[in-house]
């Protein structure tokens, strides 16, 4: 259950599977009022905190690390 990813994920960046099959990416922020909050990059120099419901969540990813070549 990807509720219980939460904790651990929290300042990390993640990506978020939704049930309709879209998906978005960002850093965790944390939960609040059945919201995930997220913030992600619009454009240029800016970022706007998205609010997901939780209603609407699949699950939670975290960002894999990069590989060292």
């Amino acid at each position: 259950m990807w509720q219980h990813k939460i904790q651990y994920l929290i300042g990390q960046p993640i990506g978020v599977s939704f049930v309709n099959g879209q998906g978005a990416s960002g850093v965790l922020c944390g939960i609040s009022n059945n919201k995930l909050l997220v913030i992600e990059y619009m454009y240029h120099s800016q970022f706007a905190l998205k609010q997901y419901d939780v209603q609407t969540i699949q699950d939670i990813y975290p960002f894999p690390a990069c590989s060292q070549r």
